[in-house]
């Protein structure tokens, strides 16, 4: 996908542009996560361990030396240099863009390794990437003072921290179940993405067969694709109820509705009930709503 986008887009920038578009808030509860974690470790030990829930190819190991943390990437395939170039790209970017809104300025003391040559374009990357580069390298690799990883973040918010942590750890469950069916194939898609935007056209294109051959094989199982969206959203709406203070608009926000409306109708459809109500129901009798 990424090599015809290339071809499509005819511009080498490609990966940078990917990169600046796939801010905190694309990447669902891990960038949530990581957004509310204490500091710039946290944040990457969260991603090293939740990585796979948006990216089963990529892997990052972080090693502490003296003053320093090294972050390194790998593939679990081997790339043609064109794609690993893109993909450095899309994840360097994301990097910096994670790093400045935790540590509260640009992170201008890391030093980035790349694997590919320079590009014609390198004088490019200064627009998006603060620290110093190197190119050619033999890994893919960041640099950066343990001083500046812990470093408190100002927008760090403990409950909001568990409840993500929580959701990371099931998705993560889930996503390793090792279940082959189109059902799970579907859920496994559908954690990957930001709450309730992956459509049923695109489910259907990423497994290479058409909207309808999609819809037949989940009947075959007993579901469809909306029934297995409205399981996942339903759950996910219910941790939030039971294990925080959110308020149902940031619900509604977090699960990608378009205002707190649409989630209330959604919730009385799944629940006969409201979300006031059933937070009541929870915090007064300690046990689910019967239905």
């Amino acid at each position: 996908m990424l090599q015809n986008s290339l071809y499509l887009a005819e511009d080498e920038t490609l990966g940078l542009r990917l990169g600046q578009r796939m801010t905190s808030p694309t990447h669902g509860a891990m960038g949530f996560l990581a957004n509310s974690s204490p500091d710039l470790l946290t944040a990457l030990k969260a991603f090293q361990a939740f990585l796979p829930t948006r990216m089963n190819l990529a892997r990052l190991a972080l090693d502490t030396r003296q003053d320093s943390l090294e972050v390194t990437c790998t593939f679990g395939m081997e790339l043609q240099e064109e794609l690993l170039r893109v993909l450095s790209e899309i994840f360097t970017v994301i990097f910096f863009d994670c790093a400045e809104f935790i540590v509260g300025r640009p992170l201008k003391e890391a030093v980035i390794c790349f694997a590919h040559q320079e590009p014609g374009y390198s004088d490019r990357y200064s627009s998006h990437i603060p620290g110093a580069m190197k190119f050619g390298q033999p890994d893919i690799s960041l640099k950066i003072p343990l001083e500046v990883c812990k470093v408190p973040n100002a927008s760090a918010n403990h409950e909001n921290y568990m409840m993500a942590l929580q959701q990371c750890e099931t998705m993560l469950a889930q996503l390793q179940s090792g279940k082959s069916t189109c059902k799970y194939q579907v859920q496994k898609m559908m954690l990957s993405h930001p709450p309730g935007v992956l459509s049923e056209e695109e489910a259907a294109a990423a497994m290479f067969i058409s909207k309808r051959t999609l819809a037949r094989r989940l009947k075959q199982e007993g579901t469809g694709f909306r029934q297995i969206r409205d399981d996942i959203l339903s759950q996910q709406a219910l941790g939030y109820l039971r294990d925080s203070q959110l308020s149902i608009e940031a619900m509604a926000e977090l699960l990608n509705y378009h205002d707190s409306a649409n989630f209330r109708r959604a919730f009385k459809r799944w629940f006969n009930a409201t979300p006031e109500d059933y937070r009541r129901h929870i915090n007064s009798a300690g046990a689910p709503w019967p239905h």
